[in-house]
């Protein structure tokens, strides 16, 4: 069958948000490395995802898209400095090497700078500044840096998009107007902001382990990228202990990747995993980083806590030897340290574990009316687990329902669907 017209043109815009998704970060920390303005960087980045929605309908989508956005934004940055009258040499250098982009059209990787990398973490410093708000710092990274939409960022935070679309707009007015240095700190410097930008890796591993919206369970590619990150701020603060207490979460996560979904890309819940799957090298690396981090005196707080936990997992030999009852325990101490309805809610899983799902069920009904946890799928999926196994099937169906519906990321959503539908099968409806 012939393509529609309307056919054509979702095609295309498909086309130009996947290349945008994937070069939008890299190209703004370059852009950034250019004209020493996160702001203007952003702002030209997002010229030339215009330029694409104008031009591809009518020209076709490029053989590389990717190179087309960097080679247009990377022009349209040489031009405001060619207004700007700011003809330096690096500008005959940015001059020539657009002119061999544009006869050569490389990937979007060797178009980019080969220290990419670390140009995206001194991006984060930056957003990170203290003269921003606090509650911003994050937001704005995440969104202008790290390429996540508001939405993501706001389901990361269980506040409203409003709110983080107002944290950002605010942001982005104080940096433009402050002319903050376009730098890695050091010093005191560095960890005045080290805490942030943490939370930054944090979020942006999270995202990749578990995507907030879209077609795709996992996204590696932004675990990966903060796993290295990591490793960076790992040789920039070796003697801070959350550095090597956020290390060994990831690794330990990161461990389990490949055995996080089916061959289809759908989920696979822990308790059934196959644990001959998981990376052990990197389980390996994940306690020793665990252990430096207590060494170091990190033992009770955030991301320690967080990795003993996943710790927990790692080691246990099989779902059934896992010791759920220490799992609460250090749920139980991260709840004293941050106060959170997603911890309180991890405790309950962890507690309809150890003492069973009546223990459970009776913390998740404590924290159910939690404004944070009124769209938050999870909350609906814990629930219908532990209804599910004290023999309550129509609420337990109804829970996975729900789960469905509020759940943004089509694999979640399909996961919740069947188990609600595997209910209904079997004649649960009692």
């Amino acid at each position: 069958m012939a393509m529609t017209a309307a056919d054509i043109d979702h095609a295309i815009r498909a086309a130009i948000h996947a290349a945008w998704r994937v070069v939008q970060p890299r190209l703004i920390a370059t852009l950034s490395r250019m004209l020493r303005d996160v702001t203007l960087a952003e702002e030209l980045t997002q010229d030339a995802l215009v330029a694409a929605l104008e031009a591809w309908p009518l020209s076709g989508v490029p053989d590389n898209p990717g190179a087309w956005l960097v080679a247009t934004a990377k022009r349209r940055a040489l031009d405001h400095l060619r207004r700007a009258k700011m003809l330096t040499r690096k500008q005959d250098l940015l001059t020539h090497e657009l002119m061999q982009e544009q006869d050569a059209m490389p990937d979007f990787d060797t178009a980019l700078d080969d220290d990419i990398g670390d140009e995206w973490l001194r991006l984060i410093f930056t957003a990170c500044h203290p003269l921003l708000p606090r509650q911003a710092r994050a937001a704005l990274a995440l969104r202008m840096i790290c390429g996540l939409t508001t939405d993501e960022i706001a389901r990361a935070f269980l506040v409203s998009e409003a709110t983080i679309a107002q944290r950002i707009v605010r942001a982005k007015r104080t940096l433009s107007r402050s002319g903050l240095t376009y730098e890695t700190p050091g010093g005191e410097a560095l960890s005045e902001r080290l805490a942030s930008v943490l939370e930054v890796v944090y979020l942006i591993f999270n995202e990749g382990y578990s995507a907030s919206r879209g077609e795709e369970w996992l996204r590696p590619q932004l675990c990966d990228e903060a796993l290295r990150m990591g490793r960076v701020l790992v040789g920039l603060a070796p003697l801070e202990p959350e550095v090597h207490g956020l290390m060994a979460l990831m690794d330990l996560n990161a461990a389990r990747m490949h055995a996080r979904t089916d061959r289809d890309g759908e989920p696979i819940l822990l308790m059934d995993q196959d644990r001959g799957l998981w990376d052990r090298l990197q389980i390996t690396r994940g306690l020793r980083a665990l252990d430096r981090a207590r060494e170091l005196g990190g033992a009770g707080r955030f991301y320690t806590l967080q990795a003993a936990i996943v710790a927990c997992h790692a080691t246990a030999e099989t779902a059934a030897s896992t010791d759920w009852r220490r799992i609460a325990e250090l749920y139980g101490q991260l709840a004293t340290l941050v106060r959170s309805p997603v911890i309180e809610l991890n405790r309950a899983v962890a507690l309809g574990m150890a003492e069973g799902p009546q223990a459970g069920l009776d913390l998740v009904e404590m924290i159910a009316d939690e404004p944070a946890l009124s769209t938050y799928h999870h909350l609906q999926a814990v629930r219908g687990d532990l209804l599910h196994r004290l023999g309550r099937f129509a609420e337990a169906r109804l829970s996975f329902e729900t789960a469905a519906r509020l759940a943004t990321n089509a694999r979640e959503r399909g996961l919740m669907e069947r188990r609600a539908a595997d209910i209904a099968d079997a004649g649960g409806m009692a």
